[in-house]
């Protein structure tokens, strides 16, 4: 979890290639009409991401039923939308790539193809909620190589219980 620019899609691949889990983007998930907001500079409001919150909690329970792992890398910025996350079936783990505003912002400029646009960091980084200490998951520094990063992970969060 974390804003836009801070590696979830590297890590999260980095992660499943390493766990041999399924790996998904939850950008996958948005309806057209989100992906159109954003890509028009309008950030989304909670009654846009609450569908698609659901529907990748539902993915994630199909594929726990299947006897599957995963990794998703989901922006999932607010303490509400983890809450709706981990009611899937199985456990539900969060691990926060945070990040300074600055080096996000200038990892978004350089990447290419993507309908995210810069200017809605601000709103990002405004909407983001740290993970409490009740959640279960792990706050990482996204500075760190994605190899690093992922190992850290394997280390801390995946080894408990």
């Amino acid at each position: 979890m974390g804003a836009a620019g801070s590696g979830k899609t590297t890590v999260a691949t980095t992660l499943s290639e390493h766990l041999g889990w399924i790996a998904a983007e939850a950008e996958k998930f948005h309806p057209t009409a989100n992906i159109e907001r954003m890509t028009a500079g309008t950030p989304l409001c909670d009654d846009d991401r609450w569908p698609w919150l659901e529907a990748i909690r539902s993915w994630m329970t199909t594929q726990a039923l299947n006897g599957r792992s995963t990794v998703i890398a989901c922006s999932a910025l607010k303490r509400s939308y983890r809450d709706l996350l981990s009611g899937a079936e199985g456990r539900v783990q969060f691990v926060h790539l945070d990040g300074a505003p600055d080096v996000l912002a200038e990892r978004m400029a350089s990447r290419r193809g993507h309908f995210m646009p810069l200017s809605l960091l601000p709103s990002q980084l405004a909407d983001l909620e740290p993970l409490a200490r009740d959640e279960d998951g792990l706050t990482v520094d996204s500075l760190g190589a994605p190899a690093q990063i992922s190992a850290r992970i394997m280390q801390d969060l995946l080894t408990d219980p």
